[in-house]
C-alpha cells in the first residue's frame, strides 16, 4: 500500500467536552468551531440541554452555546457511552444546589466512578450509588469547602472534575498527579482569565470574581485520531501524508515520542497556537526501515493512553518485542481494551499477552489474517483496521459502527489515503 494527499482529523475530543461545559456555564453566547461531531460529545452535548444551557446542533459548522444558570433537570442524565461525560458533569454539578441523577449504556454503567466521587464527597458533594461503584449515580452538590488532593493514578478526568467543583462552588483545590496527564482543562481556565498555577505540578485553582466570559473558540484536530492515520503512512509501502491542524499539546504527544523511538519519523510543520493550545500540521512518511520493538515506561503512558491500542499494532508489525508498563488502565475503558489487544492480536498470528498490568507484543513479518472482537471499542475497531491496510492482510473486524463515537468518517478518510485498497472486511 501506498499513501497519498491530505487529510484533516475530527476535532479533539477532549478540548470538544470542556469547552461545551465551559461554555454551559460561561455568560452570554459562546461559538464553537471544528467541534467533534461524535456520539460522546453529542452526549455531553445533550445532558447540558437538559440542565438549561442553549446548544445549537453538533454537526458541521459552528456550535453556538448560551449560557445561563443550570437548572434542575427534568429526568437523568444519559451520558451514553461517555465517561469524560459522566465524570467531569459530576464535577460541575459539585457545585450546584439543585440533585441530579446521571446514568449511562451498559458498557458505561461497569466503568468505575469512585475515582471522582470520592474526592467530590471529600470536597462535600452528596452522592448516592445505586449499584456501588458505577452508574447511575445521584450527585446533589452545595456548599463545599477547598481540597488538597493526590490522585492515585494520573488522571485528567479525576483532575478536571475537581477542577471544575473548584470553579462551580466557589472553592480553592490543589491537585498532585504521579504523572502529568493531559492539561486541556488548565489551559482553557487559564484562556478565560481563571486563577490557576502550577507549583512544581501541583495544579492550584484559586476561585475569583472574574466571571467566566462567553469565548469563541477553534477546536484543533484530534491527536488520538491522527495516531490512526499516522500509522498507517508509517506501515505503507511508499508515498507520503499531511495530516492537518492537529493538536500537539506535550501532554498528548507520547505516540510520536513512542514513534520515533521505533523508527518512524513525523514532522510537525507550520506550528501555531488556537485558544492556549499548540497545532501543527503533520507530514508522515513509512518508516525508512524496519520498526524496532521498545519500551513504554509508566511515566509515557498518560501521554499516550489512547494510543496504546494502535501502538499495539505498530508493535506487532516490530522487530523483537515491544513492551506496554502499567496499562491496567486500559482494562476499565469501553471494554477490557487491554486483554482483546492481547487477544486480538493473537487471533491475527501475533504473540501478545497480558501479564498483570503489563502488555507484551512480539513482532512479526507473516500477514495478519483473522477476526477481531472489537466489543464495539472505536480504539479496537480503527486500531485493527489499520492493521487491515497491510499488504496480504485478511483482517475481519466484527463491527465498524463504534468509530463514530470519537471519527465518524474514519474509515472514509482511511480510504482516502490508499492507493489501492486491501484486505479489511466485515465479518
Amino acid at each position: 500500500m501506498k499513501v497519498r494527499g491530505t487529510v484533516r482529523p475530527p476535532g479533539d475530543k477532549s478540548i470538544s467536552h470542556r469547552a461545551l461545559m465551559l461554555a454551559a456555564l460561561a455568560r452570554g453566547t459562546s461559538e464553537l468551531s471544528g467541534l467533534l461531531t461524535g456520539e460522546d460529545v453529542k452526549s455531553t452535548a445533550r445532558v447540558l440541554r437538559q440542565l438549561g444551557a442553549d446548544v445549537s446542533s453538533v454537526g458541521a459548522g459552528t456550535v453556538t452555546v448560551r449560557g445561563s444558570r443550570l437548572s434542575t433537570p427534568a429526568s437523568r442524565l444519559h451520558c451514553g457511552n461517555s465517561g469524560t461525560s459522566a465524570r467531569l458533569l459530576l464535577g460541575v454539578l459539585a457545585g450546584q444546589r439543585f440533585p441530579a441523577t446521571l446514568t449511562g449504556d451498559a458498557s458505561l454503567r461497569r466503568r468505575p466512578m469512585r475515582r471522582v466521587t470520592e474526592p467530590l464527597r471529600a470536597m462535600g458533594a452528596h452522592i448516592e450509588e445505586a449499584q456501588g461503584d458505577a452508574l447511575p449515580l445521584t450527585i446533589r452538590g452545595g456548599r463545599l469547602h477547598a481540597l488538597t488532593y493526590t490522585t492515585p493514578v494520573a488522571s485528567a478526568q479525576v483532575k478536571s472534575a475537581l477542577l471544575f467543583a473548584g470553579l462551580t462552588g466557589s472553592v480553592a483545590v490543589t491537585i498532585r498527579e504521579p504523572y502529568r496527564s493531559r492539561d486541556h482543562t488548565e489551559r482553557l481556565l487559564l484562556h478565560l482569565g481563571q486563577n490557576l498555577r502550577d507549583d512544581n505540578g501541583a495544579i492550584s485553582y484559586q476561585p475569583s470574581a472574574v466571571k467566566l466570559p462567553a469565548f469563541r473558540l477553534s477546536i484543533p484536530g484530534d491527536a488520538s485520531s491522527a495516531a490512526f492515520l499516522l500509522a498507517a503512512a508509517v506501515l505503507a509501502e511508499g508515498g507520503e501524508l499531511l495530516v492537518e491542524h492537529v493538536g500537539v499539546n506535550p501532554t498528548r504527544t507520547g505516540f510520536l515520542v513512542v514513534l520515533e523511538r521505533m523508527g518512524a519519523h513525523v514532522e510537525r510543520v507550520n506550528l501555531r497556537d488556537e485558544g492556549g493550545e499548540p497545532v501543527a500540521d503533520l507530514i508522515a512518511r513509512p518508516a525508512p526501515a524496519a520498526l524496532r520493538g521498545t519500551e513504554i515506561a509508566a511515566a509515557e503512558v498518560p501521554t499516550l493512553v489512547d494510543e496504546v491500542p494502535i501502538l499495539a499494532v505498530l508493535a506487532s508489525r516490530a522487530a523483537g518485542e515491544t513492551s506496554f508498563r502499567e496499562v491496567g488502565e486500559l482494562r476499565v475503558k469501553e471494554s477490557n481494551r487491554l486483554e482483546l489487544i492481547a487477544a486480538n492480536l493473537r487471533a491475527v498470528g501475533v504473540e501478545s499477552e497480558a501479564r498483570g498490568n503489563d502488555l507484551f507484543v512480539r513482532g512479526t513479518t507473516q500477514p495478519p489474517r483473522g477476526r477481531i472482537e472489537t466489543a464495539r471499542d472505536h480504539r479496537l475497531a480503527m486500531a485493527f483496521a489499520v492493521l487491515g491496510t497491510l499488504p496480504g492482510a485478511d483482517v475481519r473486524l466484527s463491527e465498524r459502527a463504534s468509530v463514530a463515537i470519537s471519527y465518524p468518517r474514519f474509515f472514509a478518510d482511511l480510504r482516502s489515503l490508499r492507493d489501492t485498497r486491501t484486505g479489511k472486511r466485515e465479518a
